[in-house]
């Protein structure tokens, strides 16, 4: 019998949720996505070492700042990912420019100029931005440009009908990070996977999309557990951490297909205008506290990056 990762790749694709060479060479995922907190570990994984020491020495010469040169190791980091896969590379835009349109859309192009510089063509990025609503606003220039985008820290489907209004490619909504706060809340240890509320939050998404044509990927992310992934398999896309591929890889047991755009229940559209959005994060406590926490831990990350880069500099 097939594995279960492999059973996974016939209805599902595949990311790796990493930066690491290795992991992604073992692993061959179609796509890659990373964020500042995998950008960092990447930078401490000893098959990058000499990119890294490389890139720093670059900027080095070039009268480069850290943060400069941080911002060129993203890319470094970035395109050398794309040479192991054969799809596409997610690479964030800081997260401190989070509640600022103008500003996330000149890092994006920014991000895209550097990659061309390295022979990195803009069809296999996907520039990534937090799912606020300026985020939202920028990624909607951005794709009219022929910049594709990938919405992340999604944990209201309002985020996501407004990522879908504004035409984004893909969109990241965070199965495990919203299982923790309703642990956290409900004071449970754990949920059955047609319970727990990361896995149902993306399968209402994913069904609100195929009822209504929308184009947009939909990409569970930051997964706790294989049976949590198990229960979204047919999404579109999944990102998974490598020790839960490797679980995956070695068992072989059925996998059942749990989500279909055949099975789609027809659930009319909602009008998401900017008050309308607002108001959805406000009444909603979880999707409120992990969207701001999730920015938070991305800037100091960010600024982690930052730091290390001084230290070798």
């Amino acid at each position: 019998m097939k594995s279960v990762l492999d059973q996974l790749r016939e209805m599902t694709v595949v990311v790796a949720d990493t930066g690491e060479v290795e992991a992604v060479k073992t692993y061959k995922p179609v796509d890659c996505t990373t964020n500042p907190s995998l950008v960092l570990a990447a930078i401490k994984d000893p098959a990058s070492s000499a990119l890294i020491a490389s890139e720093i020495e670059k900027g080095r010469a070039a009268g480069l700042n850290a943060e400069q040169i941080t911002d060129l190791l993203t890319v470094a980091v970035g395109a050398e990912l794309a040479g192991l896969v054969p799809g596409r590379v997610s690479t964030e835009v800081d997260a401190c420019l989070s509640f600022d349109t103008d500003a996330s859309i000149a890092r994006a192009r920014d991000i895209i100029a550097e990659y061309a510089k390295r022979g990195i063509s803009k069809d296999r990025i996907l520039i990534k931005l937090a799912a606020t609503w300026e985020g939202i606003r920028a990624a909607e220039v951005l794709q009219a440009e022929g910049i594709d985008c990938n919405l992340t820290l999604i944990f209201a489907k309002a985020q996501a009908i407004a990522c879908a209004d504004a035409g984004a490619f893909l969109i990241s909504p965070f199965v495990g990070r919203i299982t923790d706060w309703f642990k956290k809340a409900e004071g449970r240890d754990s949920y059955e996977p047609n319970e727990d509320p990361g896995v149902l939050s993306v399968r209402a998404i994913y069904d609100y999309y195929k009822s209504n044509g929308i184009n947009t990927i939909v990409m569970g992310a930051s997964f706790r557990s294989v049976d949590q992934i198990k229960g979204l398999a047919g999404c579109d896309n999944l990102t998974i951490a490598p020790k839960l591929l490797e679980i995956m890889a070695n068992q072989d047991e059925p996998l059942e297909r749990i989500l279909s755009p055949d099975t789609a229940s027809g659930v009319a559209p909602i009008s998401m205008g900017e008050a309308e959005f607002r108001w959805a994060l406000n009444a909603d406590p979880m999707a409120t506290e992990k969207l701001s926490e999730g920015i938070r831990n991305f800037d100091a990350d960010h600024k982690k990056l930052i730091a290390l880069v001084a230290e070798r500099l």
